[in-house]
């Protein structure tokens, strides 16, 4: 049995994998509470199906880009599962998983993740030739050099504020197939297909090395200068 663990951003999600099947999933709104929801929760799930940690085989994890925080308390639970259990880790880039749910239509699919300061975080993907793959590395960038960049209809999926639908309409008018948000969440369960493809090719990460994925650096704070 596989965990999925995704705490990206303020939408968090846990999976239980067994033979290709999810056993249980949650999807909730954090709040920034990553702390102190994520191993609770968990094992909850791990008792909704009869299981306990040790059951598990392999753990798979979102990288972000995303919340600092978010990342740093998800990645860190993987890894400590990982070690203790000494299981395969898989990370997977959390861009990537917001697109996946949408790999069969065979649009480019833009996953978005808000950045702050007027920015996005962002990376497209799409099936071409059967395979799923991405076609523009990830990067923050403004929203109008994001929409400068399109030119074919391309779906539009992740975390963003009404505002920025609106304005994806109004630059890029039908180019822009905007998901719905009451569908649009990045659910462990893609997470686990995406690593579990990984896992069966025999390709896992170092759960020493392994690290988030972080765009921007985080503010580092100066140091207040002493009185002499």
């Amino acid at each position: 049995m596989q965990v999925a663990i995704d705490t990206s951003t303020d939408i968090a999600s846990l999976a239980l994998i067994k033979d290709g099947l999810v056993l249980a999933e949650m999807t909730w709104r954090t709040n920034r509470n990553h702390t102190i929801q994520l191993m609770p929760n968990l094992q909850q799930l791990l008792k909704l199906t009869g299981a306990d940690s040790r059951s598990l085989t392999g753990v798979i994890v979102g990288l972000g880009p995303g919340s600092f925080n978010g990342l740093r308390v998800g990645v860190s639970a993987a890894k400590g599962l990982a070690f203790s259990l000494d299981i395969p880790i898989v990370g997977i880039n959390s861009l990537e998983v917001t697109a996946f749910q949408y790999a069969m239509i065979g649009l480019p699919v833009c996953a978005i993740i808000n950045a702050g300061r007027s920015e996005v975080a962002t990376a497209v993907y799409q099936t071409i030739d059967g395979k799923w793959q991405q076609t523009a590395l990830d990067q923050i960038i403004t929203l109008e050099a994001l929409c400068a960049r399109i030119t074919q209809e391309t779906i539009f999926c992740g975390e963003f504020v009404p505002q920025i639908t609106a304005q994806l309409r109004e630059k890029l008018g039908t180019k822009a197939v905007i998901s719905s948000p009451l569908t649009d969440l990045r659910r462990a369960s893609f997470l686990a297909e995406l690593g579990l493809r990984r896992m069966e090719n025999g390709d896992t990460d170092n759960v020493s090395t392994l690290q988030p994925i972080y765009l921007r650096h985080p503010p580092i704070t100066q140091a207040k200068k002493t009185l002499t």
